[in-house]
């Protein structure tokens, strides 16, 4: 029983950079213009050579390809490893990604070369479930969670609602066009800002306070 705080954080656009690096080799080895002003992920890459849209059926397994072999082009977002290393004095960490099982050791691996050397769990879909396992694990006393995406907190509100929830975008281009989702307790996007608010919740120790969300808030990819 680790019966220490704890701090559950994404990875991408939370610790490490991924548009950016995934426009960069979109632009450089596919010949694709990824339009990161248009605030639509899917929509936004065109063919160079006549700027027609990519076939969204496309745009997956280019995904899929970019973190099977392109990961070491991820670098660290501003202030994320000095914070995250800062509240390990503090606190039990562990980093929870969206990635497919057989990714975790890559992950682990890119993390550990910038310089962030915790348990890496990996998650398909909704956090909200894996998060209770996590918590049953480690039975802190009190629990951050730390994501860019939105329905990641209603996901999280729903299943542990007790975990303080902090929506951080990391990505300066993206941070502009993602919309404050009513399941987070707060947003900042910079480490600097966010450090002390989330030492003073692991200091602290209270439990979350419960947030009055509607069933679209809490589950929406089941009322899209």
């Amino acid at each position: 029983m680790s019966r220490r705080p704890l701090l559950i954080s994404d990875c991408d656009e939370v610790l490490l950079h991924m548009v950016v690096p995934f426009q960069q080799w979109l632009d450089a080895e596919k010949h694709i213009h990824f339009d990161l002003e248009s605030g639509d992920f899917v929509d936004a890459l065109r063919h160079k050579h006549d700027g027609t849209l990519v076939a969204r059926e496309d745009v997956w397994p280019m995904l899929k390809e970019f973190f099977d072999g392109e990961m070491h082009r991820q670098g660290a977002i501003a202030g994320a490893v000095e914070a995250i290393n800062k509240l390990a004095e503090t606190a039990d960490i562990v980093i929870l990604t969206n990635l497919l099982d057989d990714r975790r050791t890559a992950r682990s691996d890119q993390l550990k070369a910038v310089g962030i050397d915790f348990p890496v769990y990996t998650n398909q879909g909704g956090k909200g479930e894996v998060m209770k396992t996590i918590i049953a694990e480690y039975e802190p006393t009190v629990a951050v969670f730390v994501d860019d995406l939105g329905h990641q907190h209603g996901s999280v509100a729903k299943h542990a609602p007790d975990v303080w929830r902090l929506q951080m975008v990391g990505e300066p281009i993206l941070a502009k066009h993602i919309k404050t989702n009513a399941a987070a307790h707060i947003r900042i996007d910079l480490w600097e800002n966010a450090l002390p608010w989330i030492l003073d919740k692991l200091e602290t120790a209270e439990a979350a306070p419960r947030i009055e969300l509607s069933q679209q808030e809490l589950d929406p990819a089941n009322h899209a």
